[in-house]
């Protein structure tokens, strides 16, 4: 497909948005029942809901331009997909709390992914004059970051880089 304008580079973006999300999905929910600490692993169940209902919200974007969500298949997240497995799930660690750090930095590569899709969609969307997708897009992008922070929280003042140290 040729991009001529902002309108198909919003369009392929969002594509690509969902598919990371589709990846990002599955690994986070395998991430979640490897985590040892109770706090983790609720968060990353939180984490995997939150990125099923951004699906949705893209779906229904998509729907709204006529396009397929499915019409992409996201590289990037792929990779780090990859990674987080390697580094995550199949590494061999002495004890849980150093396999828990890994999880966590793991999780919010593949969140910063997602942070940097979400803001980026936005932007065109408000560019576009598409408000209602904008404001979808920056609701989206809020709850993306409110999860990347209460990651780092459970790192830092939960504990878990405590007790990985």
């Amino acid at each position: 497909m040729t991009l001529n304008n902002l309108h198909d580079v919003y369009h392929d973006q969002l594509q690509d948005l969902y598919s990371a999300c589709k990846q990002s999905l599955e690994a986070t929910t395998e991430l979640g029942r490897a985590a040892s600490d109770k706090e983790l692993s609720e968060a990353l169940i939180a984490g995997a809901n939150g990125i099923s209902e951004g699906m949705d919200k893209i779906k229904s974007l998509c729907a709204t331009h006529d396009i397929d969500p499915e019409g992409e298949h996201c590289k990037g997240m792929e990779g780090l997909v990859k990674e987080a497995r390697a580094h995550g799930l199949e590494e061999d660690f002495g004890d849980d709390a150093t396999r828990d750090a890994m999880i966590i930095s793991q999780y919010q590569r593949m969140v910063h992914y997602a942070l940097a899709g979400y803001g980026t969609l936005a932007a065109f969307a408000n560019r576009l004059d598409l408000d209602e997708d904008g404001a979808i897009l920056s609701k989206l992008l809020d709850d993306t970051y409110d999860g990347d922070r209460h990651m780092t929280e459970i790192a830092t003042q939960g504990g878990v880089n405590k007790q990985a140290a």
